[in-house]
């Protein structure tokens, strides 16, 4: 079968079963039953409830949860009531940020019109857009919203706005003749798509398809089939979650054992094996990892970075691919007047004069043959058009005072009125009026310049008027060849002073008067935010609905397309295999004219490369990859709604150079959760270790299981809090990505969890022997302090590989709060007869207190004197 825009008229009436007086009541029914209602499937969500439920589906919560069932069985009431509490605090925690899931399909519904006006039967109705089937006939005026893809039957100067679908920003002029061969979606210029906005014009069209069979249907689908990843740091975590829980469980089993075999009673060999679980499953780490990533995100959204996922944010430091939009993202999503071609030599803006009456002429063509203008400094019409205006404000003698015009447009249309006009259409690319000026009738004309120069007679020079040459059409069509291969948009202009009537046939025998170049420019603080990006090890490419000349001239000058670097369309991405696109991918830095299926693809091959890719995007079009990417990031001034609700991120400034700066926290936020992670991790071994030396040498129970969640709980986590809240380097940007299958824990963490965690159970250890020689209560009660003492010390460890000479306590005072905050609490235990009541410990002599503070003093400082000496060395 034909493609759509292949066939004619009656073919697609005859493929779809239906007439120009439309559908019966009858037929109707019979499709629709077939095809569905015109709406797009919902997904179905998980209940709160459900998800609630799933965030106990974890080894680690199971070994609490059975650690918690024993205390009951055992009598120990306070220590279930505390696991629990933070079992369901974590639960809580989790479903939170669970329910914040994706709306972009209820978004994509509401794209569709509420209503649509249908022939049925001969009769002019207005239905509701679900109702709509295909073969039904509809009237699309301007301002309607398509509610389904169809083919043009009539076109009346449409014109539609398909930016959020294609992601070219200007308006498409629709015709209603056969395209021949494979045409991409942007180029399908007879028909309409779900979802797109019709700007100007009416036109009558067929209903081709409807429902999840429109091109916004597609990428519904799309969405739906693409699973969403793993952050790096998710895997890693759960991945020494796994390997943690099964460690656990054997050694809590050996020592189990071990204690039943030396003759302890079950319920005592019981409480050791739990007392060991509790001291090995760090319970604040995924609360700590939460709370980091979410200050982070609250920093990110005072510099226009606002994170939607807070997984996202570690994400951020790992990313080393940005596949990035063009329009509004790197260029300023506005047209812009480059260079003026007139009187034989290239001119800025600035320089047109109104005393040279050669300038005056083009200035009148530009503001005259002109449906836009500027209104409190918004452009208003097309966009090429009202950067003329813009020009025109520009002109030397035009504004004073600080941008206050004696002259403006509206001005000049009032003086000299629009008598005839005859409006741009694709097939002429031409608009004229007709003016009288100076007492003489007067037409102007703008458009394209391979049709306005062959319709020119003469030309005119800072000399006056005379005949055109051959010399002259080549160093003009040479001068537009320039203009484009720099990828600029060309206006030619020209105007002859006649008082004929205004018609097609009158559109001849012109004064030549110049050329106009126009380009969305780059946004001026994208170039060096490309330079830092390639400074931090991150390959930043461009995929644009734009065409490849003038992407590629975009890309060069911002930076991203360099020598031997490759510009594809998205046809010629079609044609290549997924091998050919593996083995290119690296090659290429330009994407133009890309389907949403092309985006996807073009994602999916920069993660099989093992990259972690960062993908911008402001249309429906660009769902399904904002999705599939590792970090989406869509635009919040232009972005759709549908954009918003798949991507990770939102720019609330639109700028690319945003991105740069949420990469430099992500880089700083992943940095800090990993320090956290390493004082959790190296205080929890360091009470394993005392619990297992304990257990081996036949000695009493350490810790009880509420006083290692005190420690777990309250003392650890306000350091680790502390820790997150560390500020970053200034050179973060100038480090590679890190490389996100290495895992949180590298050999070089291990070794220093290991040694740390060492030093603080050996002074453990020795308080635990000094307090055992009055009673093992007050071997229990120096050995719980002097943990809680060292770690609340080890947290000034953690904050950075520099010392803490060099770092200082005013970069990041919260350390210091933490300390403080963290003493207070272990004071309060030592000396109030509540505190040693609820955490069981014994009433102590000075001595013993005085013990306590020196030995908890000594890991730090052994660690604080090796970084110093490695410093040095």
């Amino acid at each position: 079968m034909k493609n759509w825009y292949e066939m004619n008229h009656q073919e697609v009436l005859e493929t779809l079963h239906t007439r120009h007086d439309g559908l019966n009541e009858e037929e109707v029914k019979k499709i629709r039953a077939e095809k569905g209602s015109n709406k797009l499937e919902e997904t179905k969500l998980k209940t709160p409830f459900a998800i609630f439920l799933s965030q106990f589906a974890d080894l680690l919560v199971i070994i609490l949860i059975i650690a918690a069932s024993v205390s009951l069985f055992t009598g120990d009431v306070e220590s279930t009531l505390v696991i629990v509490a933070v079992l369901i605090l974590n639960a809580i925690l989790g479903t939170v940020q669970s329910v914040n899931a994706q709306k972009s399909l209820a978004a994509l519904k509401s794209l569709s019109s509420p209503h649509v006006k249908v022939i049925r039967h001969g009769q002019r109705l207005e239905i509701d857009s679900v109702d709509v089937v295909p073969g039904d006939i509809v009237m699309l005026d301007a301002g309607d919203m398509i509610c389904a893809d169809g083919r043009i039957l009539e076109s009346f100067s449409l014109q539609v706005n398909e930016s959020s679908l294609t992601g070219e920003s200007t308006n498409v002029e629709k015709k209603d003749e056969v395209l021949q061969g494979e045409v991409a979606l942007a180029d399908r210029t007879n028909m309409v798509f779900s979802g797109s906005l019709v700007t100007y014009g009416r036109a009558i069209v067929v209903v081709t398809e409807t429902g999840m069979h429109t091109e916004i249907g597609k990428i519904a689908q799309l969405m739906n089939d693409t699973k969403e990843h793993k952050t790096p740091l998710q895997k890693s975590l759960d991945d020494f979650s796994g390997k943690l829980a099964t460690g656990i469980m054997i050694i809590s089993v050996i020592v189990f054992g071990l204690e039943m075999w030396r003759g302890m009673h079950i319920m005592d060999a019981l409480l050791f094996a739990v007392a060991l679980a509790v001291a090995a499953i760090p319970e604040a780490l995924s609360s700590i990892v939460t709370i980091v990533q979410a200050m982070g995100t609250k920093k990110m959204a005072k510099e226009n970075a606002i994170i939607k996922d807070l997984a996202a944010v570690e994400s951020l430091g790992s990313v080393s691919v940005i596949c990035s939009d063009k329009t509004g993202t790197l260029t300023q999503n506005k047209m812009t007047v480059q260079d003026i071609y007139i009187g034989g030599e290239l001119l800025k803006e600035e320089d047109l004069k109104l005393t040279n009456q050669l300038h005056r002429y083009l200035l009148l063509d530009a503001i005259l043959a002109n449906d836009s203008t500027i209104a409190n400094g918004v452009g208003i019409g097309d966009p090429t058009e009202y950067a003329l205006i813009e020009m025109f404000y520009h002109v030397k003698g035009i504004s004073i005072n600080h941008g206050e015009s004696i002259l403006t447009d509206h001005m000049l249309r009032d003086t000299l009125p629009r008598i005839q006009e005859l409006s741009f259409d694709s097939d002429r690319k031409l608009m004229s009026t007709k003016h009288i000026v100076h007492g003489i009738p007067t037409i102007f004309t703008k458009g394209a310049i391979d049709v306005l120069l062959k319709r020119c007679t003469k030309i005119r020079d800072n000399n006056g008027i005379r005949p055109i040459t051959e010399e002259d059409k080549k160093a003009i069509m040479k001068q537009n060849d320039a203009f484009s291969k720099n990828g600029l948009r060309v206006l030619a202009f020209a105007y002859k002073e006649s008082d004929e009537e205004l018609t097609l046939e009158a559109e001849n025998n012109y004064i030549f008067i110049g050329l106009i170049s126009m380009i969305d420019p780059p946004r001026v603080e994208s170039i060096q935010a490309v330079k830092d990006a390639k400074e931090a090890g991150i390959r930043t490419v461009m995929i644009t609905g734009d065409h490849k000349v003038t992407a590629t001239a975009i890309a060069k000058k911002i930076g991203i397309f360099n020598e031997g670097d490759e510009a594809v369309t998205g046809m010629e991405l079609d044609a290549m295999s997924d091998e050919e696109l593996a083995r290119r991918v690296e090659h290429i830095s330009v994407y133009a004219r890309v389907s949403p299926e092309n985006k996807i693809r073009i994602v999916d091959a920069w993660q099989k490369k093992g990259r972690i890719v960062s993908m911008t995007g402001d249309g429906v079009n660009d769902a399904p990859a904002l999705k599939k990417a590792d970090i989406g990031v869509a635009m919040g001034i232009t972005g759709t709604e549908v954009s918003k609700d798949a991507a990770s991120m939102i720019l609330s400034d639109d700028n690319f150079a945003t991105i740069i700066k949420a990469v430099a926290n992500g880089r700083v936020v992943y940095k800090n959760i990993k320090n956290a992670v390493l004082y959790l991790l190296s205080g929890n071994l360091s009470a394993i270790l005392v619990v297992l030396y304990t257990s081996i040498v036949g000695l009493p129970i350490p810790f009880l299981a509420v006083q290692l969640l005190f420690i777990n709980l309250v003392t650890d986590s306000l350091p680790a809090l502390a820790i997150g809240m560390e500020p970053g380097d200034h050179d973060v940007l100038k480090q590679k990505p890190r490389d996100p299958h290495a895992g949180i824990m590298d050999k070089a963490f291990i070794r220093r969890m290991i040694l740390q965690g060492i030093l603080i159970g050996i002074v453990v250890a020795i308080a635990f022997h000094i307090g055992l020689h009055s009673s093992p209560m007050m071997a229990c009660s120096m050995a719980f302090l002097t943990l809680t003492m060292s770690r609340l010390l080890h947290g000034f460890n953690c904050r950075d590989q520099k010392s803490i000479f060099a770092l200082g306590f005013k970069r990041n005072m919260f350390s210091l709060y933490a300390f403080l905050i963290g003493l207070v609490l272990v004071l309060l235990i030592i000396f109030t007869p509540v505190g040693r009541s609820m955490f069981r410990v014994a009433a102590m002599n000075s001595t013993q207190v005085t013990t306590i503070f020196l030995l908890a003093i000594i890991p730090t400082a052994i660690i604080q004197l090796r970084k110093i000496i490695s410093k040095h060395n």
